[in-house]
């Protein structure tokens, strides 16, 4: 599949998106400064979120909840309220659409109304269904309906739920990624238990050719690049310019410098990775040269000895015409065509 032109898939590299989210703290400045820093982090797209707090939660079901709210009871203001303060303001849309084409990324939002996926529409390449959606068939497909690329997070999710989601958006379209999440935001190294990268292979056994990803709240690396050794290609993390701001999500996000050194890490990884083909690499070539063995003459022989295994020994380095050890037996027996000096390496134009 493409996004904005450029090709997301198994053979492409990995493609990285900057979850924003609330961390603009409601400032479009700030939105856009957050743009060019994810773009000069490595970052391919940047992701906001529209919803409005009154089509996402109910204040009272909440208020019902008590303490059972997961990291939300951490929140210093009520979860509605919360989300009325952090909701973006639907004007600023084509700003940043705007703003993002002129940093050179692609612009994303994880639109949480039928209404607003229809509003988002003329501005994304692409749909991102958060895992709280997963369940909602009707906006799953009202989103593949419009078709564009699907990015389907599964966090906090059971295998029938993802089948679920997963064909409903493919009864539509095929251009679907499938997101391994942990909906745990707490970002404590107690979380990496229940990451289950290893989902991925089940996504993969499941859907043989959909592209895999992570969406991933935990600190460092380890998590991305575990899901890329797994065949992730995209990979979602929450972007802030420090970590310190006061705010729902800057707290488990990455800043520029930790985010840059994810990219980067991950380029390392994904040149390592190779292409599955084994072979004498070019760089060790020489290396093998100096480290195989050859069949080298055991003592002083003279022409037309019959060689015994007692005449050869196996020994370091193997030119290019040295005979390798698994040929041994064929030597056994034959006649020396010339004299052969004690250490000497043996090639087949010698024997007779």
């Amino acid at each position: 599949m493409k996004i904005d032109g450029k090709t997301v898939g198994r053979e492409a590299p990995v493609y990285f998106i900057a979850e924003i989210g609330s961390n603009f703290d409601q400032d479009l400045g700030r939105a856009k400064e957050l743009i060019y820093l994810a773009r000069e982090a490595g970052a391919d797209a940047v992701k906001f979120q529209h919803y409005t707090a009154d089509s996402l939660v109910s204040d009272y079901g909440f208020n019902q909840l008590g303490n059972r709210r997961s990291h939300q009871a951490m929140w210093k203001k009520s979860v509605f309220e919360t989300y009325q303060d952090a909701s973006l303001n639907r004007d600023w849309t084509e700003a940043l659409k705007r703003t993002c084409d002129e940093a050179g990324v692609s612009f994303f939002t994880s639109p949480y109304s039928l209404e607003l996926v229809d509003f988002v529409d003329p501005f994304v390449p692409a749909y991102k269904i958060g895992s709280g959606d997963i369940t909602w068939p009707e906006i799953i497909e009202h989103i593949a309906c419009k078709g564009k690329p699907v990015l389907l997070a599964t966090g906090a999710s059971s295998r029938e739920d993802v089948q679920r989601a997963a064909d409903t958006v493919l009864a539509v379209t095929p251009e679907l990624v499938i997101m391994q999440c942990n909906t745990n935001y707490t970002a404590e190294i107690d979380n990496y238990p229940y990451l289950q990268l290893n989902v991925l292979r089940s996504f993969e056994a499941m859907y043989p050719g959909v592209v895999l990803g992570l969406s991933d709240h935990m600190p460092g690396h380890v998590s991305v690049l575990g899901a890329v050794a797994l065949g992730a290609r995209v990979i979602e993390k929450h972007f802030t310019d420090s970590t310190e701001r006061d705010g729902p999500d800057h707290s488990f996000a990455m800043d520029p410098a930790s985010w840059r050194e994810m990219v980067d890490r991950t380029r390392e990884l994904e040149a390592s990775l190779g292409d599955g083909r084994k072979k004498i690499e070019e760089n060790e070539r020489e290396t093998a040269l100096v480290q195989r063995r050859c069949i080298r003459a055991n003592r002083d022989l003279e022409q037309g000895t019959v060689m015994t295994k007692a005449d050869l020994t196996m020994l370091r380095p193997c030119p290019a015409e040295g005979i390798p050890p698994y040929d041994m037996h064929k030597l056994i027996g034959k006649k020396l065509k010339r004299a052969v000096s004690f250490g000497e390496h043996l090639n087949w134009d010698d024997l007779q």
